[in-house]
């Protein structure tokens, strides 16, 4: 089914850093524009810690949040000068607050009004995405090797590396039966410390990292904690990888010695992908690792990468998707089947029962 007509994505990750909206041609697929919109500090701080909240904040929060998005896009349009009437329908993640597969009743919960889109763009909004693969006995998590296996699943073998706040890959090419895994944290632990000592949002480029020196014994022993030997199909909250983790296994690093720190989880970061290559990813496709997502600008994060796995790691760039559009750029495409009624899931990642279409209409 083609068409003219744009379909419009939105994402905010785990960092809760900032919204990123996209635009894009779903058939033949083509991504038309982007642009990320940075969160205030104070938002940031109330959607990390939003778990926490009452139930009246929480429910004001998804509200507020709707309507920011709302906002944003109509920014994003004017800026990208695109007309409102070119936009066909959206697809929309909204913000994870909570994810628990393995809770005693498996929840996951994604906030952000959709209404306040569907009444601005006058068309339908898709969101909710994960909570039927829940119902059917999934994980809800990972969703983009749908969207890997959707575009590069006739190609050669390719592992796609998504460096969000937690780090996940798909596996997929021809006659490969796609999979994928969270395999640990992103870029969730190096943001914490930054913000924590020297209240700076992130590494830019690993730079302080490229400085330290790494404590390869802590990592070696990290790396035998349960989950990273637990096989797939897997998923981790946000919280998995947070502020506890950090307090608790990094307690030795302080200021004065930052850039070890940061060297160290970088090092980390890098090892938990290699460590989860090595151990679930059959050798004959072990080709190329090819990065989007924030961690794709940390020089020192690809590096590490490269080393570790022996691989050619390149960024998402080189084959036409840019870095920081790639998840916006998927739940659009995967709001679009959904609103056509195609499939848009891959219960292989999920351990979900069978295929089906995720998402909920917004008229």
């Amino acid at each position: 089914m083609k068409t003219n007509k744009l379909i419009l994505g939105f994402m905010s990750g785990t960092s809760c850093d900032g919204l990123t909206i996209c635009a894009v041609r779903p058939e033949p697929f083509q991504i038309i524009a982007f642009q990320n919109f940075p969160y205030s500090s104070s938002l940031q701080k109330r959607l990390l810690s939003a778990m926490h909240l009452s139930v009246a904040q929480l429910s004001a929060l998804h509200f507020e949040l709707g309507k920011l998005y709302a906002q944003k896009t109509k920014l994003f349009l004017k800026k990208s000068k695109i007309k409102k009437e070119n936009i066909m329908l959206a697809g929309m993640h909204g913000q994870t607050v909570y994810h628990g597969p393995k809770d005693k009743i498996p929840n996951t919960l994604q906030i952000a009004e959709p209404s306040f889109l569907a009444d601005f763009l006058a068309c339908p909004v898709i969101s909710n995405f994960r909570e039927k693969d829940l119902c059917l006995g999934g994980e809800g998590a990972p969703l983009m090797p749908f969207f890997d296996e959707y575009i590069f699943g006739k190609g050669s073998a390719k592992i796609l590396l998504n460096l969000g706040g937690i780090a996940n890959f798909s596996v997929v090419g021809k006659g490969i039966k796609t999979f994928g895994f969270d395999c640990g944290p992103a870029n969730t632990l190096m943001d914490l410390a930054c913000e924590k000592f020297l209240h700076i949002p992130f590494d830019k480029n690993g730079a302080i990292a490229a400085h330290g020196k790494a404590d390869e014994s802590l990592v070696s022993k990290l790396l035998k904690q349960k989950y990273f030997q637990q096989k797939p199909p897997k998923s981790l909250d946000k919280n998995a990888f947070g502020s506890t983790y950090l307090k608790k296994y990094f307690a030795d690093f302080n200021k004065q010695n930052i850039a070890d720190l940061l060297a160290t989880l970088n090092l980390f970061t890098a090892a938990c992908v290699s460590d989860a290559i090595n151990r679930f990813v059959s050798s004959k496709y072990q080709k190329e690792i090819i990065v989007s997502g924030g961690g794709a600008l940390n020089k020192t994060l690809i590096k590490n990468l490269h080393r570790l796995t022996q691989l050619p790691v390149i960024s998402s760039e080189q084959i036409g998707i840019a870095p920081a559009a790639k998840e916006a750029a998927a739940f659009a495409l995967m709001g679009w089947l959904a609103y056509n009624k195609r499939p848009n899931h891959c219960p292989r990642a999920t351990g979900a029962s069978k295929k089906t279409i995720l998402g909920r209409i917004t008229l």
